[in-house]
């Protein structure tokens, strides 16, 4: 077991294994308004796997990437969250942390709050609060999200474009029909009041 790997745990567009790609080897999502340089180590996950995780999505604030809000985790909602875990490196998880944020890839973050405690702030960004959400194989699973949850957030209903891409990720990732797609999109904090299924 190489003590450098981690699961990246997506929840949002990067459930879809094309957009996820563009993190880590560069490219433009299809629908996306970005282009992304990609991770210091290009390579694909080494092992990805469909997951739940106890809590919610909502969508919040504005995406320059796909206009509308952006889907942000919060572990305190109701109900279960559909995810996908991908097998990286701690560096290429940093990276795509980085990108997140609109930074330039290349500073390894120090995790070792976030892998102790569960939770770690390593920034004022909408991204940079990491969670540790468990563990699989022996390698521990991190996510990021908002500082807060729902309840102090800016609501923002996503775009077509975004939610297209989440769709995509789920029925790839969960094998989920059109049908379970809409009806879990449509009941996420952002999103419930503005699209209908």
């Amino acid at each position: 077991m190489c003590a450098d790997l981690l699961w990246y745990v997506a929840y949002g567009s990067n459930l879809a294994r094309d957009r996820f790609a563009c993190y880590l080897s560069g490219g433009r999502p299809e629908g996306a308004m970005r282009h992304y340089n990609g991770c210091r180590d290009p390579r694909p996950a080494r092992a990805e796997h469909p997951t739940m995780l106890p809590g919610g999505v909502y969508f919040a604030f504005n995406s320059l990437t796909w206009g509308g809000g952006m889907a942000f985790y919060d572990p305190e909602l109701p109900g279960r969250t559909a995810a996908r875990a991908y097998l990286v490196t701690r560096e290429q998880f940093c990276d795509v942390l980085a990108q997140e944020m609109r930074r330039e890839a290349g500073e390894d973050a120090d995790l070792s709050v976030a892998l102790a405690t569960g939770r770690q702030r390593l920034g004022p960004g909408h991204y940079e609060t990491v969670l540790k959400v468990g563990e699989r194989d022996g390698y521990p699973m991190l996510t990021f999200t908002a500082p807060h949850g729902v309840g102090r957030a800016v609501l923002n209903a996503p775009s077509a474009p975004y939610l297209t891409m989440l769709a995509r990720g789920l029925r790839d990732a969960h094998g989920w029909k059109s049908g379970q797609i809409a009806a879990y999109l449509r009941a996420c904090p952002g999103a419930r009041d503005v699209w209908s299924e």
